[in-house]
């Protein structure tokens, strides 16, 4: 059974230190509690699981440009350490003083910090995670006011938790499912450059005595090769140069509208697009609407998170369209944007009063969709990917050995 290092005060206030053995560190806590002890700090202390280092990695990786910046990763890790720690009956202030001090031994963590600090000058947790937007979105700030509005601030970060694993889940499909085909352009592409670099010159010195006489495929490819060897390094800042416009173009409004709008109508790339966009806009919706969140409040949050620029305008115009403060379907569906399948069980929900639910029923149908998106694409994409670089290679190979057997053939004569 797995032991504990814990660190905890007694009823009369002293500090205690010791080692326990428990199932997990929730039966390690409840031990503590029922001993009547108040935990402050509970951690295993033989070799961790790779789930438990995975949990405790958030104490470690900051923006070394700000130090107050999270990653999607850290920030799940902080709201379940949080939430853990609350739900065992801690304080705020002990619970984010531990997370502090966890795994650093001369300075505090310094986001964690401060908010430990704004929490002892008689802040809300909200306000002082407002201060920090690069590492705590709106949406998240958000959703911590209505916990303590509602006086349930561990639940709610424990929605908070499980909202950013499914979006963390979503991210790492995609990235899944892409990293194959990606594998097999960067050895095609890998393999012609070495072949056409440094291959192909040393076989050129062999094939001038033939000059005209090569095969056309043949000089096309030693052409290619004497271009990419002499002059490469100039396409190659070109194409640096033309990588960085683009990036700077598709920074500003206009141009993130424009590549937008173009992965809306891209054949395979638009289903993916559309379904990861519309499970998240409904899976957050009804996060917040849950928890309390007036509706045009939520929607201009949701507004927000939404990547697709598209997308996100008709949320917004479709917020200035609602009226009555409730009713959001017939405002989506005005829009054009957003289909029928989706205003149509909103509406269902309206008239139930159970917005919510219809919501996560739209968000389940939208992630299996993405799932099924994801996986026809690349089922598609991996064997164009094989067949245009065996192309390629098969182009480089034939040139070379039609040469061979042009020179072996004028041996024999």
């Amino acid at each position: 059974m797995p032991r504990f290092r814990y660190v905890a005060r007694e009823r009369n206030g002293a500090r205690t230190e010791g080692e326990i053995e428990a199932s997990d560190r929730r039966a390690a806590v409840r031990q503590l509690q029922n001993a009547g002890r108040v935990p402050i700090a509970v951690v295993e202390s033989a070799s961790p699981t790779p789930e438990a280092r995975s949990r405790r990695r958030f104490v470690f990786p900051l923006s070394r440009r700000t130090r107050l910046r999270f990653s999607t990763t850290d920030l799940l890790d902080f709201t379940r350490e949080l939430a853990d720690l609350l739900a065992s009956g801690m304080t705020l202030s002990q619970a984010l003083h531990t997370l502090a001090r966890r795994g650093r031994e001369e300075t505090d963590h310094p986001l964690i910090a401060s908010l430990r600090d704004a929490i002892n000058q008689g802040r809300s947790l909200s306000d002082a995670l407002a201060q920090h937007p690069d590492a705590f979105p709106t949406f998240y700030v958000s959703m911590v006011r209505s916990g303590e509005a509602g006086g349930t601030l561990a639940e709610v970060l424990q929605r908070l938790a499980a909202h950013y694993e499914r979006v963390r889940e979503v991210r790492e499909k995609v990235i899944t499912a892409l990293l194959y085909p990606l594998i097999v352009i960067i050895m095609g592409v890998g393999t012609l450059i070495f072949a056409v670099a440094f291959v192909i010159p040393r076989f050129a010195v062999v094939f001038e005595t033939l000059g005209d006489a090569l095969p056309l495929p043949t000089r096309i490819l030693i052409g290619f090769s004497d271009f990419v060897v002499h002059r490469g390094i100039f396409v190659l800042a070109l194409l640096m140069a033309a990588g960085i416009a683009a990036r700077r173009a598709l920074a500003t409004e206009n141009g993130r509208l424009w590549w937008h709008r173009l992965q809306l109508r891209l054949p395979g790339v638009r289903g993916i697009v559309e379904a990861a966009a519309y499970a998240q806009f409904a899976r957050s919706l009804a996060t917040l609407l849950s928890n309390g969140v007036p509706v045009l409040q939520a929607l201009g949050i949701v507004e927000k998170i939404i990547v697709n620029t598209v997308i996100a305008r008709e949320i917004h115009n479709a917020r200035e369209r609602v009226t009555d403060g409730a009713t959001i379907s017939r405002p989506l569906a005005a829009g054009g944007v957003f289909p029928a399948v989706i205003t149509d069980i909103l509406a269902v929900g309206e008239q139930s009063g159970d917005v919510p639910g219809a919501l996560l029923h739209i968000a389940r149908r939208y992630e299996n969709e993405l799932d099924r998106r994801i996986k026809i694409f690349t089922t598609l994409l991996e064997p164009i990917l094989i067949v245009g670089v065996a192309a390629l290679v098969g182009f480089v190979a034939i040139a070379m050995l039609l040469a061979v057997f042009d020179i072996t053939s004028g041996l024999n004569l």
